[in-house]
């Protein structure tokens, strides 16, 4: 019997399972001598930053990562002190208040890296600084043209002790197409720039795997590895076989209303399903506005009651209707829209698959304002599922 209160819209997060894969990842780069730097990005792809960089940080994690200055300046006013990276900014970002927050930046140019150097002699301390090189993702990143002017201005900034170059770093456009040429292609051009950087003076450590490459390339993991989405137990590669990853986030909403319609009856809005038998219908609280997309009607399922169970007409901005056949389901009994997929319930990675998209997408999408976030601590074998 399910004894949980009711819940409009929540995304519960295993905070167990982020720390089972982080485990999982972290313990395959010490296997090739490497450290771990846990992506944070996006509000820890939408399970919660905080949550997630704490629980990272006890499983194995060295280091944390993320996009925006903001993002960083968070992690370090809730108290956390591990090394911060922080790489894609603005036009006219301050620079300053990351310094003086000893949160690393990464530059991709010559008038990035003479800005950061410049927020150090402000703040008076020596920025830490991972100079990226662009491999072919052709985002952000140095050109390889430019290359030897930004490495010749980072051993001025060094020398002048504004700047320390800690890393130097590149992003794989195909690492999760697993065999791709463009993978070594993208290795042999970051280790020309490591070698240019070595032969200047500096003494950086690299950083190029991304999770794709965590689980099927240890020979790209050098000194420290990047993982991201399989840090929340969304696989990258599962083509390549089981990585024992868990997937953390799971939405729930639970029945709000019930009844019974007889055949010929139709379902929302467009009465584009019409029962053919008599029918009990579940009413659940959630819609569009709340991360289901309404591009699952009639593809979508749910769990519900010991089952999967068909949403049936249209996904409206609130709610959806779930079809129950001749069983009867109880109001306030919990739905979980997708999850880990254990009991059978869908997962992300199937909206994925139906949406024609990257479960990155879905889980990074979830968390809106009208939609909790529970983050549980609870091992899995604990728990009453």
């Amino acid at each position: 019997m399910n004894e949980q209160p009711a819940y409009r819209a929540d995304l519960r997060i295993d905070v167990d399972a982020i720390r089972h894969n982080v485990a999982v990842l972290s313990g395959s780069a010490r296997e090739s001598g490497a450290r771990t730097m846990v992506v944070v990005k996006s509000d820890g792809y939408g399970h919660g930053a905080m949550t997630v960089a704490r629980a990272a940080l006890e499983s194995g994690a060295d280091a944390l990562g993320v996009a925006a200055i903001d993002e960083a300046l968070r992690l370090r006013e809730a108290g956390i002190t591990a090394p911060v990276l922080c790489w894609l900014y603005a036009h006219g970002d301050d620079f300053a208040p990351a310094v003086a927050a000893d949160v690393e930046l990464s530059a991709s140019s010559v008038d990035c890296l003479e800005r950061i150097a410049a927020a150090a002699r402000r703040v008076g301390r020596t920025a830490r600084v991972h100079l990226k090189i662009d491999t072919g993702l052709h985002r952000n990143g140095c050109p390889e043209d430019e290359w030897p002017d930004l490495v010749s201005a980072a051993v001025r900034a060094q020398a002048d002790g504004d700047v320390r170059v800690v890393a130097v770093w590149s992003h794989l456009a195909c690492a999760d197409e697993v065999g791709h040429p463009s993978i070594d292609r993208q290795a042999a051009r970051f280790q020309r720039a490591y070698e240019r950087a070595r032969a200047a003076g500096l003494d950086p450590i690299r950083h190029l795997a991304n999770s794709a490459a965590v689980l099927t390339r240890p020979d790209l993991h050098f000194e420290m590895v990047r993982p991201g989405i399989a840090v929340y137990g969304l696989d990258p590669v599962p083509q390549h076989g089981d990585h024992g990853l868990r997937p953390a986030m799971t939405f729930r909403s639970s029945v709000t209303m019930t009844k019974r319609v007889e055949p010929g009856e139709s379902v929302s809005y467009g009465q584009t399903w019409t029962a053919e038998r008599a029918a009990n219908l579940a009413l659940v609280p959630v819609g569009y506005a709340d991360g289901v997309p309404r591009t699952l009607s009639g593809r979508l399922e749910v769990w519900l009651a010991g089952k999967r169970r068909p949403v049936v007409g249209r996904v409206c901005m609130d709610q959806i209707v779930v079809h129950c056949g001749d069983d009867v389901v109880r109001e306030g009994e919990e739905v979980v829209l997708f999850g880990p997929g254990d009991r059978g319930e869908p997962t992300a990675a199937e909206w994925a698959d139906e949406l024609g998209t990257i479960h990155y997408e879905v889980v990074t999408g979830m968390y809106r304002p009208r939609v909790t976030r529970t983050a549980v601590d609870v091992p899995v074998a604990a728990e009453a599922l």
